[in-house]
């Protein structure tokens, strides 16, 4: 799978699309699209929603994203990593942003798998769309203070998108909710608690026999359930390798490892390289294009 880097803590473009020539990519970063005229279908995950003039998206780091573009498509992007919310002043918003941006991290991987991001409430779009406005205008005429004002910018749209779709999922994650997504969602909740995602304590809470959860999990998803969480536990120790400065110990605390001689073996088997030395590679890679 083609992946994506951002190179800077901050970009933002407006641009014009009248067909998508790239596969679907993996990209390292936040995103935050607003359709301003056009039509199609934007793809996440494997799984393809609508679009149409005023449809707004989230995705997150490591989703795989990609559009089939029905109408000449016109939008506007706002990229971002946790670096760029992480430049607060002071400490203790940077420890705010950097654990609100976990809980995020959990609602829309739900979404980006099996859901739209619908906003819902009313005045929320025009809300959205003049903040947006209003971060282009930041963005090009660069005033002084510009960069404080979109970061308050970027966690107020955030805030916005998180009020609505925590407001769905509330109401999703029942009975009526398809099994396997109540089970993904099970899993995201809780991967930092190993012990409530074995298949003893799956098979118990989601009324399944145990020897049924590992097929029943490979059939609606194509993998093993020990790969799932396997690959889930590693994207998320990317993530924080990338753009965090947890030590190795809190990540591996973080993720429910035994210690950190067992994240860095898990990691390494992955990756061929030790989570030391993915970081190291990763930040000289960002650090040589941001600061050259």
């Amino acid at each position: 799978m083609n992946q994506k880097q951002l190179y800077q803590p901050f970009e933002l473009y407006v641009s014009d699309m009248e067909c998508w020539n790239e596969r679907p990519l993996v990209y390292h970063f936040f995103e935050i699209v607003q359709i301003l005229e056009g039509s199609g279908v934007r793809t996440t995950n494997s799984n393809d929603f609508s679009y149409k003039k005023g449809s707004i998206f989230l995705f997150t780091p490591l989703d795989c994203r990609g559009f089939d573009i029905r109408t000449t498509t016109r939008f506007c992007s706002i990229r971002f990593s946790e670096v760029f919310l992480g430049q607060f002043k002071h400490a203790q918003d940077r420890e705010r942003i950097s654990r609100w941006l976990r809980q995020l991290e959990h609602i829309f991987s739900h979404h980006n798998r099996f859901q739209e991001v619908l906003i819902k409430r009313p005045g929320d779009c025009h809300l959205i769309s003049s903040l947006i406005n209003n971060m282009v205008e930041e963005y090009t005429h660069k005033q002084p203070y510009h960069e404080e004002n979109l970061q308050h910018l970027v966690t107020l749209i955030l805030n916005i998108i998180a009020r609505n779709v925590s407001d769905s999922t509330a109401i999703t994650a029942t009975e009526s909710e398809p099994l396997i997504n109540r089970i993904l969602l099970h899993i995201a909740q809780h991967i930092s608690a190993p012990e409530k995602l074995r298949v003893g304590f799956l098979a118990a809470h989601f009324n399944l026999s145990a020897n049924y959860v590992s097929e029943y999990f490979r059939k609606f998803t194509g993998e093993s359930l020990r790969n799932y969480i396997t690959n889930y536990k590693i994207r998320l120790i990317q993530q924080r390798l990338t753009f965090s400065g947890f030590t190795i110990s809190q990540i591996a605390d973080e993720l429910g490892f035994a210690d950190e001689s067992h994240l860095s073996r898990q990691f390494k088997k992955y990756h061929g390289m030790s989570p030391f030395e993915y970081r190291k590679h990763t930040k000289t890679g960002l650090n040589c294009k941001i600061f050259k």
